[in-house]
């Protein structure tokens, strides 16, 4: 398994479709094999779920994510965890124990905004 963590320094990012990069973990059960940090392609919609699963990701954890690209990253087969906060490897390390929850943040855009999340909680303005 191939699991996608949105990236911002050490932390998972607020929002998935602006992250910079991505740290991308090979876990075969629960141990991580190897990790690699890749960079993101530029920002257009419907771009990173294709990057993704050209990448060989099965799970993407994140902040928020817009609706479109949760059921883009489906129809390629990856599955999005969202409305995650942390330190990556405090997050990853919880998914791999099985105690990984999210709390599905969904930005829903509506038209030229900025989507502003706070940890512990969604607020899209």
């Amino acid at each position: 398994m191939r699991i996608a963590v949105a990236r911002d320094g050490n932390m998972v990012s607020e929002h998935f479709g602006h992250c910079k990069q991505f740290v991308l973990y090979d876990v075969e059960g629960t141990s991580i094999e190897k990790e690699t940090v890749v960079d993101s392609p530029p920002h257009e919609p419907g771009v990173l779920p294709i990057f993704l699963k050209e990448q060989g990701a099965n799970m993407v954890i994140t902040g928020g994510m817009g609706r479109r690209a949760i059921d883009l990253l489906e129809m390629n087969g990856i599955k999005a965890i969202t409305g995650v906060t942390g330190e990556i490897k405090d997050v990853v390390d919880a998914y791999l124990a099985g105690t990984l929850v999210g709390t599905g943040g969904v930005c829903e855009h509506h038209g030229d905004h900025d989507c502003q999340h706070h940890h512990g909680e969604h607020d899209c303005q």
